[in-house]
């Protein structure tokens, strides 16, 4: 094959592929020329003037290295890989990052291992990392549990990549031995440790690193940012579907510091990826935030190329892989052409490849395992008349801790007239009988329920109402269906199945749109306010790793002073007025 590539370099044999009249970006040089890019056996051989057995005229266009999404969900799409592929690869996309952190805690490894053979369907470069923290925190139920020992055996699987997203800060500072096994599992293999540290800052910083963890993709602030890449950490600009970061952290950003920074997606649900796009979102944003559209490329290609060690990705030259991306201009990023491996994988927003309908392995599959769960569980005494709330903020997942006057009849809280409602979570691995019970304020919904087997990062029931027969019909709905989402109210039942661990949808990407669109306006109907995203906000609202209330199927989690706290609060410090936010 050596001999095949330097015939075709040197011009003596036709190449396989070329792409012909272009520009290229050089991520090396940062400069544009032009030529022709020329692919024999799945790798570039050169640039310049070449003919080949097959050409694409890309008629002036600008052809970058292949987008590599350096952390990336696939679940938070709902979309099975394939189907996740089918969206990502025509925006430009050829490589994934993808962390299987949520159906890891609901199915174990056989979730991560479901997720890498699926994506062997598909053209798209999928690198699976093996979660680190199943579950997040021991205040929830997960479907499974990996501890230390289980790290240092699943990292040795040929279908790991490295350890994903190292979220529990705590336990890193605090030299916890689990912890600590686990990172030692990844010195020990050479495997790169990404990280998860909001506002994590000075020696604390200092000791996160030092434990070997690289990435960090939870930067609030450009000045945050900015301390990370100081002290060696790859920042990643995250563009999801709710937490949008790109525009405040590219500022971030000089020729000096470049290099550190990478792109990613994190969680983006799949109408997102339909109607705006993946990382090529992600470019558009950071231009139109001023960030020079060439830097943007390089962080989006070459940097996270070098990061993850990914050899012959993240550039158009001699000896890379011919993962390719070719857009109108640096401004706009529409992709014409995808491809990947030296084969055309998308042309004008239409992937090019067949997947199959997915095969489904057991393991991932009737993943929803609770009784009946009546209306009188979804009661909420209060001794006093002033319950600990969660406010809802919009614009990310962050909740603030609020202390209202609320009030009882018969053992029961009533929410006529408040801006209030009840919030579940209802354990749905191991049939525990668990359910978490909380109260909150401004989601806008009055006249039903909505619920959903999305609940991060363990993934049990959440439901939210105003009325506990209506949570309770919410809560049956989705024993009937095997998991999914489902909107209760006026009379009604509506619902869309998702039969991949209660995660993901096996539907093809448009048909899952429209029904998950036609819920979503059902949830609307109802009065959720629209400055949120009905489902998703409400997914997070059970991850107690991100401050300041949340609810786990153990009950309210203030995640502030990481202990859970009563529903029951004192009366604010003046009678009547409003208790300060934390």
């Amino acid at each position: 094959m050596i001999e095949r590539y330097i015939d075709a370099a040197l011009g003596k044999t036709r190449a396989d592929v070329v792409l012909k009249n272009g520009r290229v970006l050089n991520v090396f040089t940062g400069e544009v020329q032009r030529g022709d890019i020329a692919i024999a056996g799945g790798k570039i051989v050169g640039v310049g003037s070449y003919e080949g057995e097959h050409e694409y005229d890309i008629g002036g266009k600008i052809a970058v290295p292949g987008l590599i999404d350096a952390h990336v969900h696939i679940e938070s799409s709902q979309l099975s890989p394939e189907e996740f592929a089918k969206l990502v690869v025509p925006c430009g996309t050829t490589t994934v990052i993808a962390d299987p952190h949520e159906i890891t805690n609901v199915c174990g490894i056989d979730g991560a291992r479901y997720i890498a053979e699926a994506s062997k369907n598909t053209p798209l470069n999928v690198k699976v990392m093996l979660p680190s923290c199943v579950p997040a925190t021991a205040f929830e139920t997960s479907g499974a549990v990996i501890g230390g020992d289980d790290t240092q055996k699943y990292l040795q699987e040929d279908f790991i990549f490295g350890l994903g997203e190292f979220m529990n800060y705590p336990g890193v500072i605090g030299k916890d031995p689990e912890v600590i096994k686990k990172l030692e599992a990844a010195r020990a293999l050479g495997k790169i440790v990404d990280g998860h540290a909001p506002e994590t800052s000075g020696e604390g910083l200092n000791a996160y690193i030092a434990a070997g963890i690289t990435t960090d993709h939870e930067c609030a602030c450009a000045d945050e940012a900015e301390e990370k890449v100081s002290k060696g950490m790859y920042v990643h600009l995250r563009e999801g579907s709710a937490t949008r970061n790109v525009a405040e952290n590219c500022r971030a950003v000089t020729a000096a510091n470049l290099r550190r920074f990478l792109f990613c997606t994190d969680d983006r649900h799949a109408a997102d990826l339909k109607a705006n796009g993946h990382l090529d979102n992600a470019l558009r944003v950071a231009v139109r935030a001023g960030m020079n559209p060439v830097w943007a490329v390089i962080a989006a290609t070459l940097n996270a190329a070098e990061c993850y060690g990914l050899k012959g990705k993240g550039a158009i030259a001699p000896g890379y892989d011919a993962d390719i991306a070719v857009f109108d201009d640096l401004e706009h990023f529409r992709c014409t052409l995808t491809v990947i491996g030296g084969k055309a994988a998308a042309m004008d927003g239409i992937p090019l490849f067949e997947t199959g309908a997915p095969a489904l392995p057991e393991a991932v599959k009737n993943t929803v395992r609770v009784g009946q769960v009546p209306p009188e569980r979804f009661r909420l005494s209060l001794q006093g008349k002033y319950a600990n709330v969660i406010r809802i903020v919009k614009g990310g997942v962050v909740t603030q801790k609020v202390v209202r006057e609320v009030p009882s009849e018969g053992g029961d809280v009533q929410l006529r007239g408040t801006d209030l409602c009840k919030l579940a979570v209802v354990e749905r691995h191991h049939g525990t009988g668990n359910i978490g019970l909380g109260l909150l304020e401004g989601y806008g919904l009055w006249g039903g329920a909505l619920v959903l087997t999305i609940a991060h990062d363990s993934h049990n029931i959440i439901v939210l109402g105003d009325n506990n027969e209506d949570m309770s019909a919410a809560v049956a709905e989705l024993r009937r269906i095997g998991g999914g989402m489902a909107v209760v109210g006026r009379g009604r039942v509506q619902s869309v199945p998702l039969d991949i661990a209660g995660l993901m949808s096996s539907l093809p990407a448009d048909e899952y749109i429209r029904r998950s669109e036609e819920l979503l306006q059902a949830a609307y109907d109802l009065g959720v306010s629209r400055d949120y995203e009905a489902f998703m906000s409400l997914s997070f609202l059970a991850l107690p790793v991100i401050p300041a209330l949340k609810l786990t199927d153990k009950g309210l989690f203030d995640v502030t002073k990481f202990d859970f706290c009563p529903v029951d609060a004192a009366p604010p410090a003046e009678e009547g007025a409003e208790a300060p936010q934390e």
